[in-house]
C-alpha cells in the first residue's frame, strides 16, 4: 500500500502512487510513443531528481570545467560562467511539465509545435540524429576511461580488446534503455549516491591542491573577455538545451502532479551536480594540465582509488547515455517507423557503436562530430525556445489523445501536416543564430562585433518572440487556455 509523503518543494501535493504492474523495473517497458492512460500513471516528482543527477555526474562535465580555465578565464570567472550556463536547466524542467499533462513523450507533444508531418522532420534531425551523435561521443569518453582501467590489469588495450570494451559498455547502456522507464527510476538513485561518494573523494583531493586565487598571466578585458564569457556560457548551456526530451521521463507521473515540483526536481537534479562537477574541473585546472583530465586527476588520487575513479567515469557515462538512447528510440518511432521501442533503441545503439568504433579506431571522425556539436546550439537553442514558449502559451495543458492522432482530422494536422508558425519560428531563429555564431566559422554579426558570439541569446529570443506572435490566436492554443 502506498504511503503519503509530503513533498518538501513548495507547491507539491498528493500521495505517491504505487507503480502498476505494467511499469516495473524487472519488466521491459511496453509503452513507446503511445499515450499513457491515467490508470497506469504512478510515481512522484521527487523521483526526477536522481534521474537527472545520475546523468550529470560525468566525465564530460569535468572536461568542460577545466576547458574554461584553459581558455583564459580566472577561476571565479569560470565558476560564474558554470553557474550561469547551468541555469538553463530550468527550461528542461519547464518542458517536463508537459509529460504528465499529455501522458506522452516530448517526441509526440512537439506535434503541437510543428504539426504531425513537420514533427517527423524535427524528430529525425533534432531528435534522432543529434542523440546518436551525442551517444557516440559519450561512449568514446567512457571507452577511454575503460581502456585505462583494462591496462591497469596488465591487459594490452589492442584493437580486439577495445572493440570488446566498447561493446560491453554499449550493451550495459542499452540494457537500461530497453527495460526503460521503471528501471531508470529504480537504478538512478543508487547510481547517484555512488557517483556522489566517488566525486566527493575526488573533490577533497582536488581542493587540497587548487589555487583559489588563480588568474592567467595575461588577463583578458573588454570585448575579448565578454566574447569568452559568452562562449563559455554557450558551451555550458548546450547541455541543458539538448534535453528537449525531458517529458520522456515525467510522462508516467499522475496528471495532478505539482508542476512546481516537476520543474524544481528536474532542474535541481541536473543543476546541482553539473555545477559541482564542472567547478571541480575548473579548480583542478588551477593546479594541473587539464588537457588530459583523466591522467591529470590521477596525480591527486591515491593509487588504490584510481580504478574506482575510472569505474565511476564509465558508470556516469552509461547513465547519461541510457537516457540519450531511450529518447533516441522514441524519436525513431516518432519519425514514422512502425517498430517497437526496444527495436528502435537497439538500432540507435548499433549506429552509435559504429560511429564510436570508426572514430576511435579508424579516423578522427569523432573530432569532426565534436566540432559539429559545438554549433548544435544554433539548432538546439531555438528548438528549446519554441517548445518552452508553447508550454507557456498553453499553460501546460495538452490533450494526449488528440496528439496521438496522426490523421488529417487531427487538430494538430494544421496545413498539410505542418504548423507553419512553428516551422517559420524555428527557421528564422536558426538563421538569426547562424549569423551570430563564432565557432567553426564566423558569422557576419560576430565579425561586426569583434568576434563576440551572440548565437545563443539571439536564436532563442527570435524564435520565442516570433512563435508567440504567430500562435497567439491559434485555435489549439485558445482551446488549451480555455480548459478548466
Amino acid at each position: 500500500m502506498a504511503s503519503t509523503i509530503p513533498d518538501p518543494l513548495p507547491g507539491s501535493h498528493g500521495a505517491r502512487v504505487t507503480a502498476p504492474a505494467v511499469d516495473r523495473p524487472g519488466r521491459v517497458e511496453a509503452h513507446g510513443i503511445d499515450h499513457i492512460p491515467d490508470g497506469e500513471r504512478h510515481g512522484h516528482p521527487r523521483e526526477l531528481f536522481s534521474v537527472w543527477a545520475a546523468a550529470n555526474v560525468n566525465y564530460l562535465s569535468l572536461v568542460i570545467g577545466g576547458a574554461l580555465v584553459l581558455m583564459g578565464l580566472t577561476l571565479w570567472q569560470a565558476v560564474a560562467v558554470i553557474v550561469a550556463g547551468n541555469l538553463f536547466w530550468l527550461l528542461p524542467g519547464l518542458l517536463a511539465t508537459s509529460g504528465p499533462a499529455a501522458g506522452a513523450p516530448s517526441e509526440v507533444i512537439t506535434r503541437a509545435l510543428y504539426g504531425v508531418i513537420g514533427n517527423r522532420v524535427n524528430n529525425a534531425v533534432g531528435g534522432w540524429l543529434v542523440s546518436v551523435c551525442y551517444f557516440a561521443l559519450n561512449l568514446a569518453a567512457a571507452a577511454t576511461a575503460a581502456f585505462a582501467l583494462v591496462e591497469k590489469t596488465g591487459i594490452a588495450a589492442n584493437t580486439p580488446v577495445k572493440v570488446a570494451v566498447i561493446a560491453v559498455i554499449a550493451a550495459l547502456t542499452l540494457a537500461i534503455s530497453v527495460y526503460g522507464h521503471a528501471l531508470i527510476v529504480r537504478l538512478y538513485l543508487p547510481i547517484t549516491l555512488v557517483l556522489a561518494g566517488v566525486f566527493t573523494v575526488v573533490a577533497f583531493a582536488v581542493l587540497r591542491h587548487a589555487d583559489f586565487s588563480y588568474a592567467p598571466a595575461a588577463r583578458l578585458g573588454g570585448v575579448e573577455l565578454w566574447g569568452l564569457l559568452l562562449a563559455g556560457v554557450t558551451m555550458i548551456a548546450s547541455g541543458p538545451l539538448s534535453y528537449t526530451t525531458s517529458a520522456d521521463f515525467s510522462r508516467y507521473l499522475p496528471r495532478t502532479s505539482s508542476k512546481k515540483a516537476i520543474v524544481g526536481w528536474t532542474a535541481l537534479g541536473a543543476f546541482l551536480p553539473s555545477v559541482a562537477v564542472c567547478s571541480l574541473g575548473a579548480f583542478a585546472a588551477t593546479a594541473v594540465d587539464m588537457t588530459d583530465p583523466q591522467t591529470a586527476l590521477q596525480t591527486f588520487l591515491p593509487g588504490w582509488f584510481t580504478p574506482v575513479f575510472l569505474l565511476a567515469l564509465v558508470l556516469g557515462t552509461i547513465s547519461i547515455n541510457a537516457l540519450t538512447a531511450y529518447s533516441a528510440g522514441l524519436a525513431l518511432q516518432a519519425v514514422g517507423l512502425r517498430i517497437r521501442r526496444t527495436v528502435s533503441v537497439l538500432f540507435d545503439g548499433a549506429g552509435a557503436v559504429a560511429l564510436t568504433l570508426y572514430g576511435l579506431l579508424v579516423s578522427d571522425f569523432l573530432d569532426t562530430v565534436s566540432n559539429a556539436l559545438q554549433v548544435i546550439v544554433v539548432l538546439s537553442g531555438p528548438l528549446m525556445a519554441v517548445y518552452a514558449t508553447d508550454v507557456l502559451l498553453r499553460r501546460g495543458r495538452y490533450d494526449g489523445i488528440a496528439l496521438s492522432d496522426e490523421s488529417p482530422s487531427s487538430p494538430f494536422w494544421y496545413t498539410a501536416g505542418v504548423n507553419r508558425a512553428g516551422a517559420l519560428a524555428l527557421l528564422v531563429g536558426v538563421t538569426a543564430a547562424a549569423l551570430c555564431v563564432n565557432t567553426l566559422y564566423t558569422g557576419p554579426v560576430a565579425t561586426a562585433l569583434g568576434g563576440v558570439d551572440l548565437s545563443l541569446p539571439v536564436g532563442m529570443a527570435v524564435s520565442a518572440l516570433l512563435y508567440a506572435l504567430l500562435m497567439r490566436g491559434d485555435r489549439t492554443v485558445l482551446a488549451a487556455r480555455a480548459q478548466a
